[in-house]
């Protein structure tokens, strides 16, 4: 395997870690917060040689991430509150609405 995919891999490992899924704990008050997020990643690599037109290689990776929520700890209680993504609410509720503006016009239309 050539040193260029290795180095890939290597950075993919690195940043797949349970440091990106759980945040820092962070404690105020007695209460302490642990943050978590969804992590997807991906990396990639090819090469090819063409006949008397030399060789050509490459590779990538990428990483995204978004929160979902936090364990927060309150003594002995570990409770889960998932995290609130208002730009998917929204998303959702457009996709709603159009969803339903196609079906008034439909059953107009039919009636006409």
């Amino acid at each position: 395997m050539p040193t260029e995919y290795e180095g890939v891999i290597g950075k993919a490992r690195e940043a797949m870690t349970v440091k990106r899924v759980f945040g820092d704990p962070y404690e105020k008050n007695g209460v302490t917060v642990v943050p978590a997020a969804k992590v997807l990643g991906g990396a990639g690599g090819g090469g090819g040689e063409a006949e008397g037109q030399g060789k050509g290689s490459g590779s990538g990776f990428g990483l995204s991430a978004r929160p979902v929520g936090a364990y927060v700890v309150r003594g002995d209680q570990v409770q889960w509150q998932p995290a609130i993504d208002v730009n998917r609410i929204i998303v959702g509720a457009g996709l709603i609405a159009l969803a339903a503006i196609l079906t008034v016009r439909t059953a107009l239309k039919s009636r006409r």
